[in-house]
C-alpha cells in the first residue's frame, strides 16, 4: 500500500467547511485505490493569528516542508484587515509559497455543459472552453525589492513595488508551460507587456529561446491587455497561457468567471520536486457566508484531484473525481453560487455527499 503524508490547512471562513468535504473524498479515494493518506491538520492564516499571534508558525511551516503535499482551504477575512501587512493572514500563503519554492501555479478553467447557463457570457462564446493558466508564483511585483511606502522630505508618501525576473526564473516557468501544453493540445500563449515593460521584454526573449526545445508546441505571444480582452471575446482560442505573477493572478481570476463561479476552480502550486506542492481552491475565505453551510466545495474537491495527479501520480483516481463531479452536476446538484433562479440549492455537505456517492 502506498503511503503519503498530507498537511491539511483549512484556514479561515469557509475553509473549514469546504476542507471537510474534500478530506472525505480523499479518504474515499484512498480506500478505493489502496493508498494511505496520513492527514495532519493545523492552523494557518487568521485562525493562527488568533491562536498564536502569527499567520504561520514555525511548527506549521516545518509540517508543510516534511509533507508530501499541502492541501489548503482559504485564508483571510475582514476581522484581520486592520493588522499590519506583515502579519495579515495572507502572509501565510506567501510564506508557504516562498519556503516551499512553489514557483508554478496551475489554474484550469473548464466549462461544464450543465453550467453554461450560469455564466454571464453567451453560450456560443464559452461552450467548449478548456484552458489552463500557468502563473509564475515567486517573482515579479509580489516579491521584488525594493518595496514599501516611504515619506519624502516634503511629507508626500511614496509607494514602491519592483517587478524583477531573472533568466533562470523565466526559463523554469516557461518549461512548465511547454510541458503542460505538450500533454494537452500543444498550444502555448505567453502573455507579457513587452512593448512597455523591460522586465517582460526579457520574459518574451527567454520564452522564445526555451521554445526552441519544444518544436511540437505552437508558441504565440500576446500583450496582457489584449489577453484580458480575448478571454472574454474568444476564450476558446486558448489552450495553455503562461505569464508572470501579477498578470497571472488577474487573468486566472478573469478566466474563472467564464465557468460561472470562482467556487468551481482548483489550483496546484508546484515546486522543483514532487514533494513540494500545495493545492487549494482559487477563491477566498468568503466570510460573508462562512458558517452557513452553503459554500461550494467543488473547487477544493477538484484540488484533491490535481494533488493525486501531480504529486502522487494517481491519474486514474484523479480522473475518477473529475468524472464524479461532472456526473453530480449533470444530476442537477447546485450550490448557491451556481444555482439559477428557481433551482433547488444544495448545501456544502450535500454536494460533498453527492460526489462521494458517485465515487462509490
Amino acid at each position: 500500500m502506498k503511503h503519503y503524508n498530507v498537511a491539511v490547512l483549512p484556514g479561515d471562513g469557509i475553509g473549514l467547511e469546504i476542507m471537510g468535504e474534500a478530506v472525505k473524498v480523499l479518504k474515499a479515494v484512498g480506500r478505493k485505490f489502496k493508498a494511505e493518506f496520513a492527514l495532519t491538520e493545523a492552523l494557518v492564516g487568521g485562525a493562527s493569528i488568533d491562536a498564536n499571534g502569527v499567520p504561520l508558525t514555525d511548527a506549521v511551516l516545518k509540517l508543510a516542508l516534511k509533507s508530501d503535499a499541502v492541501l489548503l482551504g482559504a485564508v483571510g477575512g475582514t476581522r484581520w484587515e486592520g493588522l499590519d501587512y506583515s502579519i495579515r493572514p495572507e502572509r501565510a500563503l506567501l510564506a508557504l509559497r516562498k519556503e516551499l519554492g512553489l514557483f508554478a501555479n496551475l489554474r484550469p478553467a473548464k466549462i461544464y455543459k450543465d453550467l453554461i447557463a450560469a455564466s454571464t457570457l453567451k453560450p456560443e462564446v464559452i461552450d467548449g472552453v478548456d484552458l489552463l493558466v500557468v502563473r509564475e508564483l515567486t517573482g515579479g511585483l509580489y516579491f521584488g525589492t525594493p518595496k514599501g511606502v516611504e515619506v519624502l522630505p516634503d511629507g508626500t508618501e511614496r509607494g514602491v513595488n519592483t517587478m524583477v525576473y531573472t533568466t533562470p526564473e523565466i526559463e523554469r516557468i516557461a518549461r512548465v508551460g511547454f510541458e503542460v501544453a505538450r500533454k494537452r493540445r500543444k498550444k502555448l500563449c505567453s502573455v507579457d507587456k513587452a512593448n512597455v515593460l523591460e522586465t517582460t521584454e526579457l520574459w518574451r526573449k527567454v520564452v522564445i529561446k526555451v521554445g526552441k526545445d519544444y518544436p511540437d508546441v505552437e508558441l504565440s505571444h500576446m500583450y496582457v491587455d489584449n489577453c484580458a480582452m480575448q478571454l472574454i471575446r474568444n476564450p476558446k482560442q486558448f489552450d495553455v497561457i503562461v505569464t508572470e505573477n501579477t498578470f497571472g493572478d488577474i487573468l486566472s481570476d478573469e478566466a474563472s468567471m467564464l465557468t460561472g463561479s470562482i467556487g468551481m476552480l482548483p489550483s496546484a502550486s508546484l515546486g522543483a520536486t514532487k514533494n513540494r506542492a500545495m493545492y487549494e481552491p482559487i477563491h477566498g475565505s468568503a466570510p460573508d457566508i462562512a458558517g452557513k453551510g452553503i459554500a461550494n466545495p467543488i473547487a477544493t474537491i477538484l484540488s484533491v484531484a490535481m494533488m493525486l495527479k501531480y504529486s502522487f501520480e494517481m491519474e486514474e483516481a484523479s480522473n475518477l473525481i473529475e468524472d464524479a463531479v461532472e456526473k453530480v452536476l449533470n444530476r442537477g446538484y447546485r450550490t448557491a453560487d451556481i444555482a439559477l433562479p428557481g433551482e433547488k440549492k444544495t448545501t456544502c455537505t450535500e454536494m460533498g455527499e453527492a460526489v462521494l456517492k458517485e465515487l462509490a
